[in-house]
């Protein structure tokens, strides 16, 4: 080849690298910032942080960086780590309401000859999630730069398995060590199970013994798992994490005693109940994903939901994170908002903050720096307009890995497409 072509080639490559992301040679000073680190430093008025290669590598006063680095001036808004989306189907779900935008479950059967559900741990959400989907730029803008894609739990033991994703677009965004099996072990699966808790618990110790190892297959056996569910499975009970859907505060007692027994690691998903068994939780070091908002029972097994649950829990010592069940995928990020009413009240700010982002980085293994702004820990941030907590505040700017990432989505989109330009303010009715 000659030189020619050598240049050609090596300024095709430069230019493949910087478009797809994998370069992160420039440099990013964010300057003048309310900087809440989520360390044991607090928050710093008035800090910079400086971002290298896709991480932070410094926070402090009056740094100083490159020629040609890109410099944010905050003057004194505040800056946080990214989002934590909650338990969604962002990615998996497109529109909640038309059944082949939907991959969140294994369907077997049409419910009138057969169970609709049935137990199937190896279900993976993993390979439908599309990086693309409208939903996902819809939250990334209103600070989510993480979330569990999960499937759907609801009328079935095991839903089958979801993993952490960082929401960059990226075509492989999922956190290998976040890798959780879920269950349902509340009121809503009793139809796919027998109508009783006791055929729950009944059924979840059957598929236990039948993932253990050395038990092969007798004549006449009515197996609950697949051989495939059952090797999965005998990977999860072998300290895996397993998050159970369930609200009652006896039943978390059953999950906790199940989950010492077989050597899990539990994550309780909702918890309308938490608070009343909130030692025994904190004593077994065991994190809670509450729904904020909510405060009045939507079932039986929620009898005593209060939106002080997350402040008591908090009390207690439990780690608490938050996720919006109630309105669906698209509406993930009113998790901000669930969260500052949960200050309101009782909860610590700072502590409602760590929920959003310290919290589930820990509880699902994203790294000791993650959801945190020191040296070291992905540059995922978030510049707010005012506090994040406050619902009339925005997300001035969001970076996840140092990439500053779009702030138009759909609905920008059509907001912009469709508003009505240059047309006198209609008076007010009478």
């Amino acid at each position: 080849m000659n030189r020619g072509g050598t240049l050609a080639l090596v300024a095709l490559l430069a230019c493949c690298l910087g478009s797809s992301g994998i370069a992160h040679s420039q440099d990013i000073l964010i300057r003048g910032a309310k900087v809440h680190t989520l360390t044991a430093k607090g928050t710093l008025e008035r800090a910079d942080v400086l971002v290298r290669g896709g991480r932070v590598v410094e926070v402090g006063s009056g740094l100083a960086t490159a020629a040609g680095a890109t410099v944010v001036e905050a003057n004194g808004r505040p800056l946080t780590p990214g989002l934590f989306g909650g338990i969604t189907g962002l990615g998996i779900v497109e529109i909640e309401l038309e059944s082949s935008t939907v991959d969140r479950s294994a369907l077997v059967g049409d419910g009138a000859s057969g169970p609709a559900f049935v137990p199937r741990p190896e279900f993976d959400v993993a390979p439908a999630f599309n990086p693309d989907s409208v939903s996902i730029g819809v939250n990334r803008i209103e600070g989510i730069t993480f979330a569990m894609i999960a499937p759907n739990a609801s009328g079935t033991l095991f839903a089958g398995q979801g993993a952490v994703a960082r929401l960059d677009g990226s075509a492989d965004p999922f956190v290998a060590a976040s890798r959780t099996q879920f269950l349902d072990l509340g009121s809503s699966a009793t139809a796919g199970v027998g109508y009783s808790r006791a055929a729950q618990f009944m059924l979840l110790e059957q598929a236990a013994r039948e993932a253990l190892p050395g038990k092969p297959l007798q004549a006449g056996d009515v197996r609950l798992l697949t051989p495939t569910g059952r090797e999965v499975l005998a990977r999860y009970l072998a300290g895996g994490r397993i998050a159970f859907a369930v609200d009652r505060a006896v039943d978390i007692r059953q999950v906790l005693d199940f989950a010492a027994k077989h050597g899990v690691r539990p994550v309780i998903i909702g918890g309308a109940q938490a608070s009343q068994v909130a030692a025994l939780l904190a004593s077994s070091k065991v994190p809670v994903v509450l729904e904020p908002l909510l405060n009045l029972p939507g079932t039986f097994d929620q009898l005593g939901a209060s939106m002080e649950n997350a402040s008591k829990l908090q009390r207690a010592g439990v780690p608490i994170m938050f996720s919006h069940f109630s309105s669906g995928t698209n509406t993930a990020h009113k998790v901000r908002q669930g969260a500052g009413v949960a200050v309101a009240h009782g909860l610590p700010w700072d502590a409602a903050l760590a929920a959003l982002t310290s919290t589930p980085a820990d509880v699902f293994g994203l790294g000791a720096a993650a959801g945190r702004i020191m040296p070291g820990s992905p540059a995922d941030l978030v510049l707010w307009s005012g506090d994040p907590l406050e619902v009339t505040t925005v997300a001035e700017q969001v970076w996840i890995g140092g990439r500053p990432q779009s702030m138009r989505s759909r609905q920008t989109e059509l907001r912009d497409r469709y508003r009505p330009t240059g047309v006198a303010a209609r008076p007010r009715s009478p």
